[in-house]
């Protein structure tokens, strides 16, 4: 497989995940070798880890939500959200996992993220 075979796979992947295709456009300013790093996360990322089978979609949706919101990185946040609800996750599930998120994470930090989550469901009635 070729480096465009793999990308090409990852981007398939990241649209069947997301139900929409993943749009990485350069910023202003940002240099050419800024759509390297944007391939290269891809690739490993929707490419790599996603399509594995030690876990089923649901688990990664759940796991990638949490680790997102641990870190307190609401812009992949907000991705990791709409791939779970368009993968069948609950807004239900989404909330009981802030609330266990909370006791293991701190309130704080939990709460700081859970702004994201509503954003997020606000975008889908």
């Amino acid at each position: 497989m070729t480096d465009q075979d793999a990308y090409q796979r990852a981007l398939d992947n990241a649209e069947r995940l997301l139900g929409q295709p993943l749009a990485l456009p350069l910023a202003n300013g940002e240099p050419p070798v800024g759509q390297d790093f944007r391939r290269l996360a891809t690739v490993q990322t929707f490419g790599e880890a996603w399509p594995r089978e030690g876990l089923d979609v649901r688990s990664r949706c759940l796991v990638s939500v949490a680790i997102a919101a641990t870190l307190g990185t609401h812009e992949p946040l907000r991705g990791q959200l709409r791939i779970a609800l368009h993968s069948g996750v609950t807004r239900e599930e989404i909330v009981e996992l802030f609330i266990h998120l909370a006791a293991y994470a701190g309130a704080a930090r939990a709460f700081d993220s859970y702004q994201v989550v509503a954003a997020v469901f606000a975008e889908r009635p």
